[in-house]
């Protein structure tokens, strides 16, 4: 059965290859322009998102409007066939604004008012400030919605930030009635009788202070809950803004940082996805752990929306903000960026086209160096990879197919750094999400990363990493999904509260409890000198043997029907669980009670992988680094092998056909990975 998407823009049915590109820094100089066009063309470039800060440049006073130098850039680009990602400029207002409007810019959580400067210092709630975008948007809408280099919008610039204003406090109070309904609600969902801080008013609510209230954890929960809906909202009402003109233009917003937005919320009102990766690429010799964590994101933001994403921002050689502007050394270029491809991106684009004069980002890489030429390594690089894009556009939709999936819940990790406790100096939750996954990456295989909300009746293994917050209607998800054959594997600091980070009475891991076969008692976390051990039980359905070292966190469980497979071998808790399964249904659960390392996690997915009939990229040992990884239209998979190794890698392939994805020349069984090195290959599905 054919699996395959339509292209993002109909007028761009290919891999979209381009960067940000601010031509109106550069309106002093009209030859600027002209051999921009040049280069673009020379390096394989066929769209750009242009316009992202130009609101001075496009509305240098109130209510005066100049489009022209954006008339002649659009209209360059249609007569040779370069394309745009047309952007809101909302991610920084103009001077004039900020002096005539002072309610647009930020409050700080001090209660202080920012003075002007920066990128989003602005008030999301601020009428003024949603009355000025709409209006400018409009505006572009009305002149370029229909214009032939335009394929959609590029919504803002990196959302991020939240706003403590008067505007944001009454917005906050609103979202809070709409949720609870009544202060006794808020009251007994905050727990507010904890340090006597019960609610008499609503208008004793405030958002969360460094000299005021940052204690009560439903609070910060719900604060943060707020921000995302209130920065959707606006995302929303800028899309609003620029739809009358051409409905059909898909619209995007370039997403960066976790730390501060639930991104799924987002993906509810976005046509498609599109995100900014900037790893430290060499950092240490091995680059695997790395490019692991990298395609997490990937992997992440692909399963936004379960199909092919962007990958709006990147950079074709260094950055000028990492602690060390590390150069991407031969290959790296070509092997990070068919990474994004390998895991569902149709885009490969970079911040930014041609480095700007002064500012500071004028360091940062970019295509067209401060030498304004091609005769560069960096331009060399990118025009190679465009030629490479070219020859394998046939993956242009192409889907990712997954029979795994990781949970991961934007308010389960900001109520798990919220906790406080067991393990202050280091939680970890995010290390841990990336060590299984990439104890899966590791075995070439295809991993989404889901919410709880999410459906889970396609998927054969899921794994729930430190699921600290677990509502009950997930827990009944998760024991359906185990009673109908599905395999779930659990960590400890699971199943602890509810949605309103209120502890579950009845014993931990709460709606897990019946699943898992366990109760979990105590949990305690060790400091880094500390260690503990997992000792494999004889004979066990695994087959692991031996001890395999613990740390950091190890809870105390008892088993209620589960079958232990391995025990602790220190401390007052020796002999006690710390590795268990419970045979649930047709399916199986499998919880882990401590903190394991890399070798048991490998050794552990190996089998779990191998026993839920979970299919892997190629049917071989992959060496240490080595990724493969699968696009599928349903009759032709597109295979992947990527080597982040640092070292010459040699990989077997298995017994099917395979021939190079550029050539369609056939490929031998093995196939030699030079250091940053990839190989292209496609076979039938």
């Amino acid at each position: 059965m054919t699996t395959k998407f339509a292209p993002i823009s109909e007028k761009l049915p290919v891999l979209m290859h381009g960067a940000d590109y601010n031509p109106d820094q550069w309106l002093h100089d009209p030859k600027v322009l002209e051999e921009d066009i040049r280069l673009m063309k020379l390096a394989g470039c066929n769209v750009m998102a242009i316009g992202i800060f130009s609101w001075a440049s496009l509305e240098p006073t109130e209510g005066n409007f100049t489009f022209e130098w954006m008339d002649q850039v659009l209209d360059r680009f249609a007569a040779n066939g370069i394309y745009a990602w047309l952007a809101t400029p909302s991610g920084a207002r103009p001077a004039w604004m900020s002096q005539k409007y002072p309610e647009v810019l930020r409050v700080e959580k001090n209660r202080v008012r920012n003075l002007h400067g920066m990128r989003h210092n602005h008030c999301n709630t601020s009428p003024v400030y949603r009355e000025k975008t709409a209006i400018l948007n409009g505006k572009l809408a009305e002149r370029y919605g229909n214009h032939p280099a335009v394929i959609g919008w590029h919504i803002s610039n990196e959302f991020g930030g939240d706003c403590h204003c008067d505007y944001c406090q009454e917005a906050f109070r609103g979202w809070l009635k709409e949720k609870y309904g009544t202060l006794d609600a808020l009251n007994a969902a905050w727990w507010t009788t904890f340090w006597a801080h019960t609610y008499t008013d609503w208008s004793q609510v405030e958002s969360p202070a460094p000299h005021g209230e940052t204690m009560v954890h439903g609070h910060n929960l719900d604060w943060r809950r707020f921000v995302t809906a209130q920065t959707v909202d606006f995302c929303r009402h800028e899309i609003e803004s620029v739809r009358s003109a051409n409905p059909s233009l898909p619209a995007t917003t370039n997403m960066h940082m976790i730390e501060g937005l639930d991104y799924r919320k987002f993906a509810e009102i976005l046509d498609v996805i599109s995100w900014d990766a900037y790893p430290t690429w060499h950092e240490f010799a091995n680059d695997g752990e790395l490019a692991a964590s990298v395609a997490f994101y990937h992997d992440l933001y692909r399963s936004l929306k379960q199909k092919p994403f962007l990958l709006m921002e990147s950079t074709p050689s260094l950055t000028n903000w990492q602690p060390v502007s590390k150069l991407k050394q031969p290959g790296m270029h070509q092997l990070s960026s068919l990474q994004a491809i390998a895991h569902g991106s149709d885009s490969v684009q970079y911040f930014q086209w041609r480095k700007s004069r002064g500012s500071s980002e004028k360091f940062h890489g970019a295509v067209v160096d401060h030498a304004g030429h091609e005769h560069t390594r960096v331009f060399k690089d990118v025009a190679e990879l465009g030629e490479t894009m070219k020859n394998i556009s046939e993956v242009v939709g192409t889907a990712t197919p997954a029979q795994t999936a990781i949970i991961f819940d934007w308010d389960n990790r900001w109520a798990v750094k919220d906790s406080q406790g067991p393990r202050n100096m280091g939680i970890k939750y995010e290390e841990t999400v990336y060590a299984h996954h990439r104890a899966l990456w590791e075995q070439g295989v295809a991993t989404d990363i889901i919410g709880s909300e999410d459906d889970m009746s396609g998927y054969k293994l899921i794994i729930a990493p430190m699921l600290y917050l677990c509502r009950e209607e997930t827990g009944r998800k998760l024991e359906q999904f185990v009673e109908q054959g599905g395999t779930l594997v659990t960590t400890y600091w699971s199943g602890v509260v509810d949605e309103h980070d209120l502890c579950h009475l009845g014993g931990f891991p709460g709606p897990l409890r019946k699943t898992l076969g366990i109760w979990a008692e105590e949990i305690e976390g060790l400091y880094d000198h500390d260690r503990n051990g997992l000792a494999m039980a004889e004979g066990n359905v695994l087959g692991l043997q031996g001890t395999f070292e613990a740390g950091e966190l190890c809870e105390l469980i008892h088993a209620e029907g589960a079958e232990v497979l391995g025990t602790y071998t220190d401390s007052f808790y020796a002999g006690r669980p710390a590795l268990t399964l419970n045979r649930f249904g047709q399916g199986r659960a499998y919880h882990m009670a401590t903190r394991l390392k890399d070798d048991f996690l490998g050794a552990f997915y190996k089998q779990a992988v191998q026993e839920a009939g979970v299919a892997r990229a190629i049917d071989t040992e992959l060496p240490q680094g080595v990724s493969a990884t699968v696009r599928s239209d349903g009759e032709t998979d597109f295979v992947f092998l990527m080597n982040f190794s640092g070292q010459p890698q040699q990989v077997k392939l298995d017994e099917r056909s395979y021939a190079d994805m550029e050539s369609n020349a056939s490929v031998g069984q093995v196939v030699e990975l030079p250091v940053n090195g990839i190989q292209l290959l496609k076979r039938k599905a």
